[in-house]
């Protein structure tokens, strides 16, 4: 296995853009959370904004990601014979006297050969039906199984066991820089029974575990004692050994295999924890660095981000305003222009209509009439017209003076009413002088009626 270090991976500028756009366009504030769904969807800006609405609206993802099954710890790669390991074997009990010498001695022809009748038949055995501890289907249930069988065996006064794998112990106690111990309890065996009893049970072994390290155990008949064993390779049972973190690797620098009595399993294991820890000091201070420089990295990164975001919206504000001013300057062309093609059409329309206008009649004339119009400013208009002409002839002459408004209406004085002077869906002849009931003489006024 490839020792992986902690990274972190820096966002290239395109990746950068994509994600203060993404979001402007969904509206997140935490830019963490932005960058996780656009990293869940491969940086695709469309395929992210789609699911993070549709995620809003309660309905289904639009691109559907294949779901990965979290996968089991793995191990963290391994050392288990650096040339500074110590190594501490306890031999089994000799005889003691004659009478046990005699006794050993006698039956060592039996045992030797039983042995070897054994491992013959095992080994022929195995041949046809595997050891089914080969296979490990459950390595948290064969650590609890084992941490049960010995509670039953030997008390609840014990360390406290890692309820884990032990994969999971070994990468913990790599995250966290501390000591690992692992004891493994052979298959039936009479001395890892008696270690337990008297030495790891033990009040003043309890303590210095507790403190000290991670504690993890497990017997080689649960496969996943087993598969321990095959890959510490112990030579006898019990058998204990520490570990800890080592040139980026998790290195066994002590094992003890053997009836260790309580005090010098203390002694022993102080004695190399003293000389490895050093190099987990070292670990931690470089840890530490790696951490503060990723932490000032996000941090500056953190700011440019924001800078960035802040530049962004000072341009789009400037854009804003600029396009603001270029409405407002169209709008203002566009109403001058309106304004003049009015003036134009109304100086047309004046030209057009002053020579509908009939002419004065003579004065005297029986069927004449005097119209006087005051215009809004003061102006007084004064003309001759026969009461046969229309109000729209009245409408016109006024309409093509100088200083007419250009919208208007004539009304009377008393009692006061308006004239109807144009054609409109009401009135679609216009009446003439006569039949507006106008006399002689006649003094009308001008109302400014546009806008």
């Amino acid at each position: 296995m490839a020792d992986h270090r902690d990274s972190e991976v820096e966002l290239t500028s395109a990746q950068t853009e994509k994600l203060l756009q993404f979001q402007d366009l969904t509206g997140i504030n935490d830019l963490e959370k932005c960058r996780q769904v656009l990293e869940r969807h491969g940086w695709n800006m469309e395929a992210a904004v789609h699911d993070t609405f549709n995620e809003n609206e309660g309905q289904p993802p639009v691109f559907e990601q294949p779901v990965a099954r979290p996968a089991p710890p793995r191990m963290p790669m391994m050392n288990i014979s650096p040339t500074y390991q110590r190594v501490y074997t306890v031999a089994r009990r000799r005889p003691q006297g004659w009478l046990a010498w005699g006794y050993f001695l006698l039956m060592l022809p039996f045992r030797f050969t039983y042995a070897t009748i054994r491992d013959i038949f095992m080994w022929a055995y195995r041949l046809f039906i595997p050891d089914p501890r080969r296979i490990v289907r459950d390595p948290l249930g064969d650590v609890e199984s084992f941490i049960a069988k010995f509670e039953s065996l030997y008390g609840e006064n014990h360390p406290v066991f890692y309820r884990g794998s032990y994969s999971q112990a070994l990468n913990d106690a790599k995250k966290e820089i501390r000591f690992l111990v692992v004891f493994l309890h052979g298959q039936d065996d009479d001395q890892s029974a008696e270690f337990s009893r008297t030495s790891l049970c033990a009040p003043e072994v309890m303590d210095f575990l507790g403190a000290r390290s991670l504690f993890w155990a497990c017997s080689v008949e649960f496969p996943e004692g087993y598969r321990v064993s095959q890959a510490l390779r112990p030579r006898s049972y019990p058998f204990v050994s520490l570990i800890c973190l080592r040139e980026h690797k998790m290195t066994v620098v002590a094992r003890l295999e053997g009836v260790v009595p309580a005090d010098e399993l203390i002694a022993r294991l102080m004695h190399v924890m003293e000389e490895n820890e050093p190099a987990l000091a070292q670990v931690r201070a470089d840890r530490e660095e790696r951490n503060f420089t990723q932490t000032l990295r996000a941090q500056q990164d953190m700011a440019y981000l924001e800078s960035l975001r802040a530049d962004q919206e000072k341009e789009r504000k400037r854009q804003e305003e600029r396009e603001r001013k270029e409405r407002e300057e169209q709008e203002m062309r566009e109403k001058e222009e309106a304004v003049q093609r009015r003036k134009e059409e109304l100086a047309r329309l004046r030209i057009e209509k002053a020579s509908t206008i009939p002419e004065e009649p003579e004065d005297g004339d029986p069927e004449a009439t005097k119209i006087v119009l005051k215009l809004p400013n003061g102006t007084r208009l004064e003309r001759r017209f026969l009461m046969s002409h229309s109000l729209e002839d009245v409408y016109h002459f006024v309409f093509c003076h100088k200083d007419a408004p250009d919208e208007f209406q004539i009304i009377t004085n008393f009692p006061r009413r308006i004239l109807p002077c144009q054609v409109t869906e009401e009135t679609p002849d216009v009446i003439t002088i006569k039949e507006a009931g106008l006399g002689k003489s006649e003094v009308l006024f001008v109302q400014d009626i546009s806008d």
